[in-house]
């Protein structure tokens, strides 16, 4: 019964981020096991989330919303990455070689080839949404599960702020590109990360 409300609530989120399938929140119970492993691939999350900022702003300088927006969004994320760093101080963890992000690889496979300037640029706002949109559902269930009571506390913070984050992209690449035309991009984004969801490993020492 409570595996059905906690599917329900979640189905709930998903629609909210417009995301087509939830993780299932058995994921949390795998998570929690290897904690020390999501730790780490939430620094390293939080690191590629900067870097990929800096790399918009250093590729399209002459995108004054680009250059607004994301400023501040590379500053935030830093910011965070140094926070789950002091956390896993805390606890005695240390981050180890660099992870190869099996969802980050097929999602980039998604991303149309060719176009004009724009519709690349649209094409790396979409992508950076998606993945701020699943970071924040993983975020929420840990928020609303994880039987650690500090790390629930933590992680809703990240939560919040993910949810800004995918706005703010979508919000962004609607200002380059047509509105049908970004709507038409993102459902098949939705579509085709759903089914990377479906096809990877449900796996306790990763994000996504």
């Amino acid at each position: 019964m409570l595996q059905d409300q906690n599917l329900e609530e979640n189905l709930h989120s998903v629609r909210m981020l417009g995301l087509k399938l939830p993780t299932d929140p058995r994921w949390v119970n795998i998570a929690e096991k290897t904690i020390d492993e999501i730790l780490i691939d939430h620094a390293f999350c939080e690191q590629k989330a900067a870097t990929s900022g800096i790399t918009l702003i250093v590729k399209y300088p002459d995108k004054d919303s680009v250059v607004r927006e994301l400023a501040p969004l590379v500053a935030e994320e830093w910011g965070h990455f140094r926070k789950v760093l002091k956390e896993m101080e805390r606890r005695g963890i240390k981050m180890g070689p660099k992870r190869k992000d099996e969802y980050v690889v097929h999602l980039k496979n998604l991303m149309m080839k060719g176009g004009s300037r724009e519709q690349q640029l649209v094409e790396h706002l979409l992508i950076n949404a998606i993945i701020e949109a699943r970071s924040c559902e993983r975020f929420r269930l840990l928020t609303l599960y994880c039987s650690d009571a500090d790390l629930r506390e933590f992680y809703h913070e990240f939560m919040v702020s993910e949810a800004g984050h995918y706005r703010m992209f979508l919000d962004l690449a609607k200002e380059y590109m047509p509105d049908d035309y970004v709507k038409e991009r993102w459902k098949y984004i939705l579509d085709g990360e759903a089914k990377i969801i479906e096809s990877l490993e449900m796996r306790g020492d990763r994000v996504h």
